[in-house]
């Protein structure tokens, strides 16, 4: 039998395609796989983007060298022939450090000019995270049932008034009494007894030099007691004035200074 003649096979030119696509789709899947696994969390990208914007604005660069300040700490930093002083805060943190020395100068300026007084056990000044709190007894101030002022309690009052008249701050004048009745033609209960020895405080104050804008008087009556109103020792102790000046005072414990 004759033998058929063999067929020449053509050689396939194109067979590196079916590798170059394995290895394109290999390189695409890493990519996404890259991506995937790097992917930056928007939110956490904002917050050390605007940290580093904060941090480079308060960089004070000086030819001579600068020292870094960061809260109350001061550090540092060599960078060549130069010191790079980052300042986190300065302007804020210096407002609160002024803020809290006023506060505790007036604080010391009350309790020398009302000194006497706080000896008898009639005013008790206290520095707060709020402010200053100063707690007059009613009876250094007024008569039993009455508003005016006592000649004795107007130059103390006249006292406190010269040193609020240096500062800034806002002063709230409170009355209280305690749960006794009281029934007058002037006063038909402790509400408007109460509210006009405030009021008498606060005129005291504005002829003394306080700006009005800063003052405001409130009557409580005898509806915030500090002691029980089942004793005389008690009931005294609810009959005051109270003067707070206000502050924000960040990071001060309360009960600084106490009588």
């Amino acid at each position: 039998m004759a033998r058929r003649p063999h067929s020449e096979e053509h050689e396939n030119h194109e067979r590196w395609l079916v590798s170059y696509a394995d290895f394109i789709t290999l390189l695409f899947a890493f990519f996404v796989v890259m991506y995937s696994i790097s992917s930056v969390n928007e939110g956490k990208y904002r917050v050390l983007s605007d940290s580093l914007v904060s941090a480079f604005r308060n960089v004070e660069i000086n030819a001579a060298g600068a020292t870094m300040a960061v809260g109350s700490r001061a550090v540092q930093s060599q960078v060549g022939s130069r010191q790079v002083v980052p300042i986190k805060n300065s302007k804020e943190e210096e407002r609160k450090r002024q803020l809290r020395e006023k506060m505790r100068n007036m604080a010391k300026n009350i309790l020398e000019a009302l000194g006497p007084l706080i000896k008898e056990g009639k005013v008790r000044v206290t520095e707060g995270i709020k402010g200053v709190t100063v707690e007059i007894n009613a009876s250094v101030l007024f008569a039993v049932g009455d508003a005016k002022l006592e000649p004795a309690a107007v130059k103390a009052l006249r006292a406190v008034a010269d040193v609020l008249a240096e500062t800034e701050f806002p002063v709230t004048v409170e009355g209280h009494t305690d749960p006794t009745p009281i029934k007058t033609s002037q006063f038909p209960s402790n509400w408007e007894l109460s509210g006009a020895r405030a009021a008498s405080v606060v005129r005291l104050f504005i002829d003394a030099g306080v700006g009005p804008q800063r003052l405001t008087a409130t009557g409580y009556g005898e509806q915030r007691p500090i002691a029980s109103n089942d004793n005389p020792d008690g009931r005294a102790r609810n009959r005051r004035v109270t003067i707070l000046i206000e502050a924000n005072l960040p990071d001060v414990p309360e009960e600084l200074a106490v009588r």
